[in-house]
Formats: structure tokens, sequence, C-alpha cells
């Protein structure tokens, strides 16, 4: 199955010292039954869309967490891993597109790589501080984190992740 791991900058540069990626509390999202029912339409490719932007909305609450601890050194931009895995369970209690995995996601199993560019990175930045009230419904927080989401994520093959750390570190 395509899932789609929420991230963060320093989990990028930990991939590329380990080999592995650690999604948080095994947390992904894809293109799940649940999700499918949620449309009333759209083909795969377009739900595989939603499932990877709901993955860049978490990746917006990890930012939070990072810049609220007073994390200087995190670029403001969203990243999100799609990998191909086997062992997945669905979490549809949780949401429509959640799925959790057991253990860490092996570099061999990354598909791509998606990361805002830097245009993107204060709309970013004022949408993980507003990320937790627009998921309480709090209309200029969505508002903000609409800004962020409509910057269109980047897409790197996995052979050009060690590059695209090391142009940022």
């Amino acid at each position: 199955m395509r899932i789609y791991v929420p991230a963060t900058w320093p989990m990028l540069r930990t991939l590329v010292k380990t080999g592995v990626l650690d999604p948080i509390g095994g947390t992904a999202f894809a293109l799940t039954p649940a999700l499918r029912e949620a449309y009333t339409s759209g083909d795969d490719e377009e739900l595989e869309y939603a499932a990877m932007n709901q993955a860049a909305r978490a990746s917006l609450r990890l930012l939070s967490v990072e810049f609220g601890l007073g994390e200087d050194t995190t670029p403001a931009r969203r990243v999100v891993v799609s990998a191909d895995l086997d062992d997945v369970t669905l979490r549809p209690d949780l949401d429509d597109g959640v799925v959790r995995i057991s253990g860490s996601v092996p570099f061999e199993s990354i598909a791509a790589v998606h990361v805002d560019t830097e245009e993107a990175e204060y709309a970013v930045r004022e949408a993980a501080g507003a990320v937790d009230a627009a998921d309480m419904g709090d209309l200029d927080a969505e508002f903000l984190v609409g800004e962020a989401e409509d910057h269109e994520l980047a897409w790197y093959d996995p052979s050009e992740v060690a590059f695209l750390v090391e142009g940022r570190s």
C-alpha cells in the first residue's frame, strides 16, 4: 500500500544518516476504504493526493510542536514521505485516511519525498502556529492553514534526498 508519512526536516536528516524513517507514533496516511467513502467523486490519483494533503497537514502539526519547543534550525517546510509498505493497519477510528505502521520505514521502500519550497516558508510558519485553532473551527486560523496549503509540495526522488538535506543543513 502506498502510504504518506508526515515528517519534518530533522526527520529527513535522520533518514539520510540512518537509512530509515521513524514515523511519529507509527502514523501515516493512505487511500483507505474510509477515505474513498468520504469523497463523492475522484479517481485513485485524486484520492491519493487527498491522503498526501492530510499528511501535509499533519506535518504542520509536527512543525508546531518543534517551533513551540524553540527549535530555530528547523526549516518551516512541510515534509511528506511516500512509501510502499505491506504491513499497514487501517485506523478509521482516528480519521478517514489514517493508517498505522509498525516499525521504521526502510529507505528502500520510499517512493518519493515531497517538500515545500523556500517560497512557502512564511506561510508554513504562520500555519504551524494556527493549525490547532483551525482544527477547532477558527476561520482566521483556517485561512492561514489554507495559505500554506495553496503551496504545492515539490517532488524529489529518493536518490535526491541526501543532496536536498545537505544543501539546507
